[in-house]
């Protein structure tokens, strides 16, 4: 079994957990990532070259997310950051963890990913969302939007949000995004402080081709799950539909609505996958 390493070493807490990963890794073959490399005096490659089984991000979503931008391989992350909703094992289950990980006890899901394309131009994937935002402060924008080519809406609001299902728990949430099973098959639409009461977030089959325009254009920018911005002019004709290529998590437990319950129900304030 070959394992990457990778990881966010800013963080406080990167050393301390990464010291608790390597140590029940001992004599397994280990690849590491450049900078997380660099951080503890290892050798390592860049992340989009690391051939290996699966890859152990050690950070938080953010650091899971971005990995996610660079690499296809499946990802089992460990808890470095603050909410950590997307990473499955928390420092304090590192040695028991571990143990069922290299016993070969896991399994491997598969999350859809949202192809994003910019005047015919492709983007990143996104494994969380897409959010096109107004450029300045307090300014509105009337937004269009089509599902499969028929007009959908149109709503004057701060932004829009295009989320999966694994992104629903995010920023569509934020803004009053139903909360969306990752094994469902579906995209949401969501407003960012829409003018209007009655605007609500949209559910749609994730095979829908939705395309987003701005009437009266004005410029906006675009970023993809809080990581990658792409300035627009506002003439911008924005396409989102499923991707061909998938998030894949590596998966002990099998503990969506715990993990809810624990991490986003019950805790204050709303952090989102952003660490």
């Amino acid at each position: 079994m070959r394992i990457g390493i990778v990881g966010t070493p800013e963080l406080e807490n990167f050393k301390g957990v990464a010291v608790k990963v390597l140590k029940e890794l001992k004599g397994q073959d280990i690849v590491f990532e450049e900078n997380t490399a660099k951080a503890l005096g290892k050798k390592g490659i860049p992340l989009g070259i690391i051939d290996a089984d699966f890859l152990i991000s050690i950070g938080g979503d953010g650091t899971i997310l971005r990995t996610l931008q660079r690499s296809s391989l499946p990802i089992l992350g460990v808890n470095a950051g603050v909410l950590g909703f997307l990473t499955e094992v928390e420092p304090n289950e590192i040695p028991a963890s571990f143990k069922q990980l290299l016993k070969g006890e896991f399994t491997v899901e598969k999350r859809s990913k949202l192809k994003v394309v910019c005047n015919g131009k492709r983007l990143m994937d996104a494994t969380n969302e897409a959010v096109i935002h107004t450029a300045h402060i307090a300014k509105m924008r009337q937004f269009v939007i089509s599902v499969d080519g028929m007009p959908a809406t149109s709503m004057r609001a701060d932004g829009i949000i295009i989320a999966t299902a694994t992104g629903s728990t995010c920023y569509a949430m934020s803004v009053g995004s139903s909360i969306i099973d990752p094994r469902v098959q579906a995209l949401v639409i969501a407003p960012i402080a829409p003018f209007r009461l009655s605007a609500r977030p949209l559910v749609v089959p994730a095979k829908s081709h939705v395309v987003v325009t701005i009437h009266d254009p004005m410029p906006c920018i675009m970023v993809l799950d809080g990581q990658e911005e792409q300035m627009l002019t506002g003439n911008e004709k924005m396409t989102f539909t499923s991707s061909e290529h998938k998030a894949k998590f590596v998966i002990l437990r099998s503990e969506f609505y715990k993990t809810l319950e624990e991490k986003l129900m019950a805790s204050s304030p709303l952090v989102g996958h952003r660490h």
